[in-house]
């Protein structure tokens, strides 16, 4: 975790042994697949996680139930994920502490924007710089 908020990018070399459903781990695999610095969407994990199961669709607000349950918050990247059109969402820690992993991870700006009805994110310093 030192590593990780010096702005580095440490491998995990321990195995994660999470409690959840068959579904929700699947989802937090599928998760652990996203690389540091890059985001991708509900929707995408969803149509990833319907190829898996041999589905031709999965709800993305089934993979948000999952992805808030992400009991290893971090380590299993879920600040990562965000909405299909860019949009920052919802994040168990807080949308100014997922924007403070974002540029931690020097995430560009340009790749997600914040709607103007998320109050939290008001106080984080970059805020009127994002939109």
């Amino acid at each position: 975790m030192d590593a990780y908020f010096k702005g580095e990018n440490p491998e995990i070399t321990f195995s994660l042994a999470p409690k959840g459903t068959s579904f929700q781990q699947s989802v937090w695999k599928e998760i652990c697949q996203i690389p540091y610095g890059q985001t991708t969407t509900y929707g995408e994990i969803s149509q990833k996680i319907a190829q898996s199961m041999g589905k031709d669709k999965m709800s993305a607000q089934a993979v948000g139930g999952a992805v808030g349950s992400n009991p290893i918050s971090i380590i299993i990247p879920c600040h990562r994920v965000i909405g299909k059109t860019g949009s920052m969402t919802g994040y168990g820690g807080g949308i100014e502490r997922k924007l403070e992993l974002f540029a931690l991870e020097k995430i560009p700006e340009n790749s997600y924007f914040i709607p103007k009805n998320i109050k939290e994110a008001r106080s984080f310093a970059n805020y009127n710089q994002i939109l």
